[in-house]
């Protein structure tokens, strides 16, 4: 019986998993070591019970008493906090899905690739704000790195055995998210619920944002670079609306091999956790005779300046991801708050990264947590202030 954790497991991602592990047999085929959560505990503890986890953890220490009560004569221990959550990544599980969103990711991550365990990662801020030091850790260690996000999975399928120096390119597809037709003079009256609302995709509120200002996409930019080490150059962005074709690679003999499927990351959660096999998944069929036609076109980046930003991040190196990620969040945060308007979050990243290029030690890629964190929280606090400042203008 193969042993498992869930990092995250209420979130869209960890519902998903949660989903996949109940249909192939739930606790009588899986042994669950862990599952953590955030503020949703009565969710976290019906998804416990149900897979008979070993430990349920949630994120805030404030909701410790009210996961110990939810969870009251299952056996099921509890606990809460980051710490926590980090222990609870180092319980032996055979595979650990990321799916904390957020750099919150990287720490519990982190300590699955330093005992050598199998990492499906689905928290792209890892590789965004500290690659080489989780990619490192891996070959240190003999860990593996399984990617979850759907297009590194398309991109990990469609490349096979294949020598990333035998690929002219490979490209990433965007559905340009709740905003991509709009005209830009109105995206600056756009409105939290607007930009929460994504044609394709069922996801969480964060994600569904930074699609619509496709920092979403400019994260995976730089995942890719980190995950399969291909020059920048050749790392491609299309606008796709129909949201089947995940990712491509285009080989040097100018052929090139699709991944197709339909918006479910069941999917991409399925394959990592049964990898190398296949089996049968929940997933709807594709009918192409019915979708008609495929689309695709080159993304605009006066309207997506995040794209423009993630190449700039690449060309930095150094500590720019951990910088370009953390301003990002705060940036998030504040116009979740109303703080802030919808173009004004690229703004408030774009100065961050301005205002932290230059200080002593960006330039080095961070080698330990420590460091990655030191300068999200930098990052943080410039994004702040950039909105304290400029908000509402």
């Amino acid at each position: 019986m193969r042993s498992v954790t869930v990092l995250g497991a209420t979130g869209s991602i960890g519902e998903s998993a949660f989903d996949l592990l109940m249909r192939s047999g739930g606790a009588e085929a899986w042994r669950v070591m862990a599952l953590t959560g955030g503020a949703n505990i009565a969710r976290l503890a019906e998804m416990a019970r149900a897979l008979r986890s070993e430990i349920a953890v949630t994120a805030y220490p404030e909701h410790l008493d009210d996961l110990r009560d939810a969870l009251a004569g299952s056996g099921i221990a509890s606990a809460a906090g980051p710490a926590a959550i980090v222990e609870a990544a180092d319980m032996p599980a055979d595979w650990t899905l990321s799916a904390i969103v957020g750099a919150a990711g990287l720490p519990p991550g982190l300590r699955v690739l330093e005992r050598g365990g199998t990492l499906a990662l689905a928290n792209k801020e890892s590789l965004v704000t500290a690659g080489r030091l989780v990619m490192g850790t891996a070959e240190r260690t003999g860990a593996r790195i399984l990617p979850v996000d759907s297009e590194h999975s398309a991109i990990f399928q469609a490349l096979g055995a294949d020598n990333i120096e035998d690929v002219s390119s490979v490209s990433i597809t965007a559905s340009g998210g709740a905003f991509r037709d709009w005209p830009m003079e109105r995206l600056a009256q756009a409105t939290v619920a607007e930009a929460s609302t994504h044609p394709n995709w069922a996801m969480g509120q964060r994600i569904t944002i930074d699609s619509a200002s496709m920092f979403n996409k400019a994260l995976e930019v730089i995942e890719t670079r980190e995950f399969f080490g291909i020059d920048p150059e050749r790392i491609k962005v299309l606008v796709h609306p129909e949201s089947i074709v995940h990712a491509f690679v285009t080989h040097r003999d100018g052929g090139n091999i699709a991944h197709l499927g339909s918006p479910d990351m069941r999917h991409a959660i399925g394959y990592a956790l049964h990898w190398p096999k296949r089996i049968d998944l929940p997933v709807a069929p594709m009918d192409l005779a019915s979708i008609g036609s495929l689309t695709f076109r080159a993304p605009d980046e006066e309207r997506w300046p995040a794209l423009r930003l993630a190449r700039q991040v690449i060309a930095a190196g150094g500590a720019a991801g951990a910088v370009l990620n953390g301003a990002k969040e705060q940036a998030l945060d504040d116009f979740i708050a109303g703080r802030i308007r919808f173009p004004d979050m690229a703004r408030a990243v774009e100065a961050t990264l301005d205002d932290l290029t230059g200080r002593a030690g960006f330039t080095t890629s961070p080698s330990d947590l420590a460091t990655v964190l030191d300068w999200d929280q930098q990052a943080r606090q410039i994004a702040a202030g950039w909105a304290a400042r400029h908000g509402g203008r």
